[in-house]
């Protein structure tokens, strides 16, 4: 994370305050499903059968935010010491970021349809105990690979640079 002149890390964008709130319920409310269902088996020898869906559920959209959040950050995984041989090249490096982008798109429309047909299914049916549709499940695929397929077309046509940094010279 970047800082500004006094040290501070600048506001983040209202976007990424809403993902990371919506991350942060989400493992909130996880944490404590299955920290109550743990002390009532436990404890008192039975349960909340609908926690281990809630969970599941929770974690599916907890994952999907998070990866549609840290892709504008820059912050998944990425094979910088290959680009760094290009980075005094830069036909070189522009080539190499728009075959990314390019890639990035086709990853994500790959998986949006994949999600999609999923999506689909899942409409008539329901989960076993909480009776939600279960089209929920594989919703924050799709609705992630939209949002990155986005971005990545954004970048792909405003022509803008990988950022190879946090820093790193090889990682």
């Amino acid at each position: 994370m970047t800082t500004d002149s006094t040290g501070a890390a600048p506001a983040a964008p209202g976007w990424q305050r809403l993902a990371e709130n919506a991350m942060a319920i989400a493992l909130g409310v996880m944490a404590l499903a299955v920290f109550v269902n743990v002390v009532l088996r436990y404890g008192f020898g039975s349960g909340i059968a609908a926690s281990e869906e809630l969970s599941r559920l929770l974690f599916v959209w907890l994952v999907f935010i998070g990866a549609a959040a840290a892709y504008p950050l820059g912050e998944h995984m990425a094979f910088t010491s290959l680009l760094q041989l290009l980075k005094n090249r830069p036909a070189a490096m522009a080539a190499a970021t728009a075959l990314i982008r390019v890639l990035v798109i086709l990853a994500c429309a790959c998986l949006g349809w994949g999600a999609w047909q999923q999506v689909v299914v899942g409409l008539d049916s329901r989960s076993v105990v909480m009776g939600y549709p279960t089209a929920l499940l594989p919703l924050p695929a799709l609705l992630c690979s939209v949002a990155i397929g986005v971005m990545a077309l954004w970048e792909l046509v405003a022509r803008k640079p990988l950022d190879l940094g946090h820093g790193v010279e090889v990682e």
